[in-house]
């Protein structure tokens, strides 16, 4: 199995949920107070059944108008159309942007070929609640496409992957985890989000339940060490997979193989 990190940039976002590149080497973070400096990577899963997206990053244009998603898969050797499934542990905007773009007033799917999976309390609270963290219209054109696929709870959509609602992030927040052929990845979205916030235990503001979340994010580290998962860190800073380590109550991270 293969793992491969698309990284789409760092940025900076504030109250208004706008999200604003941000290069450390020419913007000075001073600039944008009360703002989180945040970096975005999709991740892309070989299964034996194909080619997995896990979350689908700001759905950014480059200029010639391609999506960057899609140059980024095709850099990292893959075409578009390889996509098979594409999977979703939540829908606000940094994570799901990349699902949809606008064409001429018309919402079209980024991978028409796929098939997309998500939590239906998710698509429904991103419907029907008032949160600058999701964008309607791109979400309610998903409700309507034949290629969505609802799951609900936690569950297993073949013999390599499983799925675990873990709420905490936002209530309908799921993570997955891959086992091929004895090879382990995980994906904790936003409740694993970078190796520094398994290395530093302490509570996010952002997160819907802070004390939950940080909880849940024990949790997976001691498995993850336990059973030797590969960890994809969709918020990452530096190492995009890695494997953790759980000594004398004390996480510490290294390369995966």
């Amino acid at each position: 199995m293969k793992a491969t990190a698309l990284y789409e940039g760092s940025f900076s976002v504030d109250v208004s949920k706008k999200f604003i590149p941000f290069n450390p080497e020419l913007h000075n973070p001073k600039d944008r107070p009360a703002s989180l400096f945040i970096y975005v990577q999709p991740f892309l899963v070989e299964t034996s059944v194909g080619l997995c997206l896990i979350d689908t990053g700001l759905g950014i244009r480059e200029s010639n108008g391609e999506l960057q998603l899609h140059n980024n898969i095709r850099n990292a050797g893959y075409s578009p159309a390889d996509v098979t499934m594409v999977l979703m542990s939540h829908l606000h905007y940094d994570h799901s942007g990349g699902l949809m773009y606008e064409e001429e007033g018309n919402w079209k799917l980024a991978f028409p070929h796929a098939d997309y999976y998500v939590q239906r309390g998710e698509l429904e609270t991103a419907l029907t609640k008032q949160s600058k963290s999701y964008r309607r219209p791109q979400l309610e054109a998903l409700w309507r496409t034949p290629n969505l696929h609802f799951m609900e709870g936690s569950g297993r959509l073949n013999n390599e992957i499983t799925y675990e609602l873990t709420g905490g992030h936002c209530e309908f927040h799921q993570v997955f985890l891959f086992d091929i052929k004895g090879e382990k990845y995980f994906f904790g979205g936003d409740i694993v989000p970078e190796p520094e916030q398994l290395l530093r235990k302490f509570m996010a503001k952002y997160d819907m339940d802070p004390r939950k979340t940080m909880e849940l994010r024990q949790e997976y580290g001691i498995r993850a060490a336990a059973e030797d998962w590969a960890c994809m860190f969709y918020h990452a800073k530096s190492r995009a997979i890695g494997k953790v380590r759980y000594e004398d109550e004390t996480f510490s991270i290294i390369d995966a193989e």
